[in-house]
């Protein structure tokens, strides 16, 4: 009835909202961090989908230490599954980064500070680990580059 017809009206400008805000959360990981991937297609996925995988970063370590943020690791197939995501390994996704891949769900009802919250936190909080990672030590050392402290992706 009505509350169809309401939402099937306001669903374009809802998604293209949705979608500037999933934009703006993976333009802020891919500015500050280095070895991250954002898993599928970036434009042939639901406005409100954001898969990314953090290099040297177990996704049930940093899900644990955002416990204030509701996120989920791996695809939604196999959230409840420590195996990793065969739909993550479909799209060609190494087993260590598919461990290392956070699901972030934006809709109707978020904003744009918690989209700046949730990328502060999730930033921190993957900087934090990695400094503790002797994987991503060696794999800085290896580069030979201080990129990563800096959080650009070498050139």
């Amino acid at each position: 009835g009505v509350a169809c017809r309401l939402a099937r009206e306001d669903m374009p400008v809802e998604a293209a909202r949705i979608l500037g805000l999933r934009e703006r959360l993976r333009r802020r990981f891919e500015a500050e961090l280095d070895e991250i991937r954002v898993n599928g297609h970036l434009e042939r996925r639901l406005p409100g989908n954001l898969n990314v995988s953090f290099a040297c970063v177990e996704g049930e370590a940093l899900l644990m230490s955002l416990k204030d943020v509701a996120l989920s690791s791996g695809s939604a197939c196999t959230s409840a599954s420590l195996e990793p995501s065969h739909v993550l390994r479909a799209i060609g996704l190494r087993d260590e980064l598919a461990h290392g891949s956070i699901r972030f769900g934006i809709g109707r009802f978020n904003d744009e500070d918690e989209i700046v919250y949730v990328a502060d936190r999730v930033i921190a909080e993957v900087r934090r680990l990695r400094e503790q990672s002797p994987v991503y030590r060696k794999l800085r050392a290896a580069r030979g580059t201080q990129a990563a402290s800096s959080g650009r992706s070498p050139a």
